[in-house]
């Protein structure tokens, strides 16, 4: 029961750290573009040389 008491507070910390590291990663703009990336792999640039 003792370990309960210190094992609660440890995960709501841990889902409140998660939680603010989502939250600064969508202000800064982390996820503005996420069909870009995708599209982009497929286009072939043939303007490049190897």
């Amino acid at each position: 029961m003792e370990m309960l008491a210190f094992l609660i507070p440890v995960a709501l910390l841990l889902g409140l750290a998660g939680l603010a590291a989502f939250i600064w990663a969508v202000r800064s703009g982390q996820f503005d573009d996420p069909q870009g990336d995708a599209a982009r792999i497929l286009v072939d640039d043939e303007d490049k040389p190897l």
